[in-house]
């Protein structure tokens, strides 16, 4: 079932402006939530983990990032 989201290749964010070095930096932030992200995680680190990758931006605040390097080893033991 759609949900009605897109997802896009990294080659096609230049399109929308984005930087090399912000391209690179989204795909880490990518790989990240794809290796933290469970159907087995409770909802809420769930809908976290959603809205990270919805965001409008090539990068993570430092609280963004510090729940995510926090959620990281958590997942790996809940796997």
């Amino acid at each position: 079932m759609w949900d009605g989201e897109y997802t896009i290749g990294l080659q096609h964010l230049k399109s929308y402006n984005y930087l090399p070095a912000e391209c690179e930096q989204m795909q880490v932030i990518c790989d990240c939530i794809s290796r933290v992200y469970s159907s087995e995680l409770e909802e809420s680190v769930q809908k976290f983990l959603e809205s990270l990758g919805k965001l409008n931006r090539g990068y993570l605040t430092a609280l963004e990032d510090k729940l995510l390097t926090i959620l990281e080893p958590e997942a790996r033991q809940e796997g």
